[in-house]
């Protein structure tokens, strides 16, 4: 029997998605049973990356099949999806659940440079967009798209923080490797404290950073409902302006319905 073909059934029976190790202890727990068919032992030492590989070709193999499903790969866990033009039948089979509210664009720039410069401070959030951030910081973690990662090595010992396997789910991204291209944003170094009664050092260039960070937004993004969690914190005067962000939820299987496992209800 295939490796493609086990592969197969297990995530067309599974109710949620599965990571190549998951999939690997099943093969080797299912190998190590006193009743295990003969079939069933050559798997049981196989690798990661050969299920890897295997569930690469699988998704490619369903794609030029053109069916109504595919196989996708997002937070490192592979599963069967609907593809969006199936939507208005799925919505009226299953139904549609209510979504928590979409993140303001304040939000989406605070998450983008968090997703890019992790591990990161709350400081250091706060000097590239020029705004008190404790308003949205504190809804990205009650939505479960950042977490605490621990203490920095510098003065105080402040927390830094950094993105959830949730944040990959609900932008559908395979991995971090996957975000778009926004080296400006990488690359930036916060300005040395400057002495009281000296002259301010000059800002950043925004107008530079904003072209760098809307070339790296996709070409199907659109601008994210400006409804603040918090109600104060603003657009940033600084690095990130308004509707920049490489963050979209437009193009996030998490924002639509369209694209739902066969057997599950659509996602939130």
């Amino acid at each position: 029997m295939e490796l493609r073909s086990i592969l197969e059934a297990l995530l067309f029976v599974s109710q949620k998605a599965l990571s190549p190790r998951e999939i690997k202890e099943v093969l080797a727990q299912t190998a190590a049973a006193e009743d295990a068919p003969p079939e069933a032992r050559p798997w049981r030492k196989v690798s990661e990356g050969d299920i890897e590989a295997e569930l690469n070709a699988l998704a490619t193999q369903y794609e030029q099949a053109g069916h109504s499903y595919r196989l996708v790969c997002v937070a490192g866990a592979w599963q069967f999806v609907s593809k969006p033009e199936f939507a208005p039948w799925i919505r009226t089979l299953v139904g549609v659940k209510a979504r928590p509210p979409r993140l303001s664009q304040p939000a989406l720039e605070t998450l983008a440079i968090i997703a890019y410069r992790q591990p990161v401070t709350r400081a250091e959030i706060e000097q590239i967009r020029g705004v008190n951030v404790d308003g949205v910081m504190q809804t990205l973690l009650e939505r479960g798209l950042i977490q605490e990662l621990g203490r920095a090595e510098t003065v105080g010992r402040p927390m830094t923080y950094g993105t959830t396997d949730l944040f990959l789910e609900y932008f559908g991204l395979r991995s971090l490797e996957d975000l778009p291209a926004a080296d400006e944003l990488r690359r930036w170094t916060p300005p040395a404290p400057v002495a009281a009664g000296s002259e301010s050092a000059p800002a950043a260039s925004n107008t530079e950073t904003s072209s760098s960070m809307a070339d790296a937004r996709p070409a199907s993004e659109a601008a994210a409902p400006e409804s603040s969690a918090s109600g104060t914190e603003g657009p940033s005067p600084q690095l990130l302006s308004p509707n920049t962000s490489p963050l979209s939820e437009s193009t996030s299987p998490a924002a639509s319905d369209s694209m739902v496992a066969p057997s599950d209800p659509p996602r939130s």
